[in-house]
């Protein structure tokens, strides 16, 4: 009888996989594995994951056999996480990101909120996102097609956080969610709801911290996104380890301000894991500034006076273009002092 409601189970789950588009609304584990169940009273099973995390092949490829450190990308639903140790000051190479193919060819704007914190320092730690503007309730959608890594609470301040790797190569982080609406493993297009916006974890008003990251580094999302006008700056991303320098500004920064020199990739000299949490999370670098060498002023010579028989003060002072002040005070003098013919006064 036992195997008979299995196959049963099995059978129904099957059908309402295939044949139901709705939303899941919640996942149940059951002693015969992780059932899903959907908004239309269909249920299913989930299938074993065996999924290895690699979505871009191509990206992966250089990552692990064309550095000169090996790069890890392992796939957990349990970790926000996943490759604590990689290092992305040692990147060997300039690596092309198509952030948009033929295949998977939309963007979507998580929210339309403004910004209301941008990627750099704050409050003595660098803040690794964008926070976002919005209302408790409002939708957050999936900037990317890809695959849901994780969706559940996240003690290291990011609340209720959900964590999507795309087809691109990077990964996307939305945080402090009041509700979720992906569950792991579940596929998800670009500009499909993935939660409801909220307050959760460590945030002192409701907002959206949303994170780019590529193989657990975060670099500035307005390297890509522009969000004002809520669409990508350019569809290709040229990734190089400078990028990764803790509170780096877009590249078109340094294009509007010409006279600012962007640090160069020589710039970084180390890259030291820490604790994870929203504000300061894997990478937090020691970072070398470039320095821009000072223009070489060559200081005044000093200039002397051979005190004569009937000078004074004023009339020296005069002669050189200079204040009694001046005279008295490079010389240890008070204006009502004798002169003392022959003696040198300096006089600048």
């Amino acid at each position: 009888m036992r195997k008979l409601t299995l196959l049963f189970f099995l059978f129904f789950s099957f059908f309402a996989f295939h044949s139901n588009a709705q939303k899941a609304l919640d996942t149940v584990e059951t002693s015969y594995g992780k059932m899903v169940i959907y908004s239309n009273k269909t249920w299913a099973f989930l299938k074993i994951n065996t999924f290895d995390g690699i979505m871009n092949p191509r990206i992966h490829k250089i990552m692990t056999t064309e550095q000169s450190v090996p790069y890890t990308l392992s796939w957990n639903n349990e970790v926000c996480f996943t490759s604590r140790n990689n290092d992305l000051s040692k990147l060997k190479d300039t690596i092309w990101l198509c952030l948009n193919d033929e295949e998977h060819s939309n963007f979507s704007m998580p929210v339309p909120g403004i910004v209301t914190s941008r990627y750099g320092p704050r409050s003595g730690r660098n803040h690794n996102g964008i926070d976002l503007d919005l209302d408790i309730g409002d939708t957050v959608y999936a900037a990317w097609s890809g695959k849901v890594r994780y969706a559940k609470y996240n003690e290291g301040g990011f609340g209720n956080l959900v964590v999507i790797r795309h087809f691109n190569g990077l990964e996307t982080f939305y945080a402090h969610l009041s509700k979720f609406l992906v569950f792991p493993d579940q596929d998800v297009e670009a500009g499909e709801p993935i939660g409801l916006g909220g307050n959760t974890g460590r945030s002192f008003g409701p907002h959206l911290h949303f994170e780019v990251r590529f193989y657990d580094a975060p670099f500035n999302p307005e390297e890509i996104i522009d969000f004002e006008k809520r669409l990508l700056k350019n569809e290709n991303l040229f990734v190089h380890k400078a990028l990764f320098r803790p509170g780096a500004k877009p590249t078109d920064f340094f294009e509007a301000n010409p006279t600012v020199n962007p640090p160069t990739n020589s710039n970084i000299i180390a890259s030291v894991p820490v604790k994870e949490t929203e504000d300061s999370i894997t990478v937090a670098g020691v970072v070398k500034e470039q320095v821009i060498p000072k223009p070489q002023v060559k200081k005044p010579q000093a200039k002397y006076y051979k005190i004569r028989s009937g000078d004074t003060l004023t009339e020296i002072a005069d002669r050189n273009n200079t204040t009694v002040s001046n005279i008295c005070r490079l010389n240890g003098l008070k204006p009502s002092s004798v002169l003392q013919v022959g003696r040198s006064l300096r006089i600048r």
